[in-house]
């Protein structure tokens, strides 16, 4: 049987979380682990002063005193004999686009998942003023987890997916768009002006590929691969040379 890990990091009562679940019980076997409060922007952290508690509400729903990353940790070694197929995180409440990732927590379940050979989706909904659209992301979410788990996705593959607010007009394979700057934790919705200080300038990336943050606001779905290697390779040989040339001079 398929199995499926659950988790977020709007906490076990989220719209999102129960959006998804309704559009994805009769793919596999669902088993949820969340949070037990929103633990929105703790990025990667982990809980290591306090003791960790899991709780059974219902069955195979659980709740825990921690960090979305904790919730994977937790559920794979106490959880699972077997790993699961897949490991899903959402659907959060706000996009995570650009430098949005690294303060994730949305995403960074899904890549602990990735870390332990688990592979996984992050998936964020867009919103504005209206009421968020919780009902077809989740739509499109079942789709695409129906086809990731025909094809049997192996090891260490995160997908980082943001849905557009409006009508859905197809997908795209993206990068992440770190060289545009877009106010914080959604992007779109104005709220807070996270955004007031700006920024360092980001080099351009040298790729045909959209970045995430413009496939959104065209309405596109956004799909990009997130890898758990982040050397700078580029970097890392110019500062050989440098450093060969200074040892050189001595």
């Amino acid at each position: 049987m398929t199995v499926i890990l659950l988790t977020n990091d709007d906490g076990i009562v989220a719209e999102g979380l129960k959006t998804l679940q309704k559009a994805l019980k009769d793919l596999a076997h669902l088993v949820v682990v969340a949070p037990d409060q929103e633990r929105s922007a703790v990025s990667h952290g982990l809980t290591l002063h306090t003791q960790l508690h899991l709780k059974e509400i219902s069955a195979d729903h659980y709740v825990i005193n921690g960090t979305p990353a904790d919730c994977v940790i937790f559920a794979l070694r106490h959880l699972f004999v077997q790993p699961p197929d897949l490991v899903i995180s959402g659907i959060n409440h706000g996009a995570n686009l650009g430098d949005d990732i690294m303060y994730s927590g949305t995403v960074a379940a899904a890549r602990e998942a990735a870390h332990h050979g688990v592979p996984s989706i992050a998936i964020s909904q867009a919103y504005d003023d209206k009421p968020i659209r919780f009902k077809e992301g989740a739509e499109f979410a079942r789709d695409m987890v129906e086809a990731v788990l025909r094809n049997v996705l192996r090891g260490e593959i995160c997908l980082n997916v943001n849905i557009p607010i409006r009508k859905i007009k197809g997908m795209k394979i993206t990068r992440q768009g770190c060289a545009e700057h877009t106010p914080h934790f959604n992007a779109l919705d104005g709220t807070e002006d996270y955004g007031a200080v700006p920024p360092s300038p980001a080099a351009g990336t040298k790729t045909d590929l959209m970045s995430d943050h413009r496939a959104i606001m065209e309405h596109y779905v956004s799909i990009t691969p997130l890898q758990r290697d982040q050397t700078d390779y580029a970097a890392a040989q110019s500062l050989m040379r440098e450093a060969a040339a200074f040892f050189s001079s001595k």
